[in-house]
């Protein structure tokens, strides 16, 4: 999908008055990717001003903006993110501005540029090791098996996993096929850093080869670090089947535990 099939061209929609000034003068697009219960707009074309990024949900889900943009505050110099511009929360709607990263998603780039799909694997692999570098103690949020798996629970009670959105492998199971193939794997033995929370191929930005950053930081938190490897090397495999042998291999990984890959996969159906 090219950037300009991600973005729809749209009308300016209705923000709060703290972030009315921060966004006049800009051509608004809706991105069609990655909104998640909620919208997604790229703002362009205000001259001598850097392209931005607003986010806005509402109900149910507008908790899931403040915690990225809490996420997002904590990590700015540690890994390269967006910059924050502007927050605002109300009871029911929360907004989250930011600049946009400069290049195109890894996804992009890998199906544009078949030819740089080992360099561009190298550069993940390099920045979850700058990521997952980063000092447990310092970290102040939870994303573990467990949290995330009394999380999942509490999703599938409430209706809200989207089953037909299962990878191929799992097609036609329903959630709790997935909620009982995961007690199969407990318990793992941790092996904590910070990591990504959702290390997909598009949400992580390069420019000529180069990582820009790293964006959609709510689910950032410690946990163990297959948490990170498994949804990027899935992601890989699609491309090709050598490429997740390669990330693990420049990660520093020379023995895959295979168990934990498909724990986390199984995990990562539910969110």
């Amino acid at each position: 999908m090219t950037m300009m099939e991600r973005d729809i061209p749209c009308a300016p929609a209705a923000v709060p008055a703290g972030l009315a000034d921060a966004v006049a003068g800009y051509r608004w697009a809706r991105d069609q990717v990655g909104e998640s219960g909620g919208a997604v707009y790229r703002l362009s074309g205000k001259a001598d001003a850097p392209d931005l990024f607003l986010k806005h949900r509402q109900g149910s889900v507008a908790d899931d903006i403040v915690d990225e943009m809490v996420r997002l505050r904590w990590l700015a110099g540690k890994v390269p993110v967006p910059r924050l511009v502007g927050f605002v929360a109300t009871a029911d709607d929360a907004w989250l501005l930011t600049t946009a990263l400069a290049g195109e998603t890894a996804w992009q780039l890998l199906d544009r540029a078949p030819e740089q799909r080992e360099p561009v694997v190298d550069a993940l692999a390099a920045l979850l090791q700058q990521l997952h570098a980063v000092p447990v103690a310092a970290c102040p949020f939870d994303s573990g098996f467990e949290r995330r798996l009394w999380l999942a629970r509490q999703r599938i009670d409430a209706g809200l996993v989207d089953a037909d959105d299962f990878d191929e492998q799992r097609a036609g199971w329903s959630a709790e096929q997935v909620w009982d193939a995961l007690q199969r794997h407990r318990p793992l033995t941790p092996d904590p850093v910070v990591t990504h929370g959702d290390f997909s191929l598009d949400n992580i930005l390069l420019r000529e080869g180069r990582v820009t950053g790293c964006i959609d930081l709510g689910r950032v938190g410690v946990a163990d670090r297959y948490q990170d490897l498994a949804i990027l090397s899935a992601n890989l495999a699609e491309f090709d089947d050598a490429l997740p042998q390669r990330l693990f291999a420049r990660y520093g990984i020379d023995t895959i535990d295979t168990a934990k890959v498909e724990a986390h996969l199984l995990l990562d159906e539910l969110f």
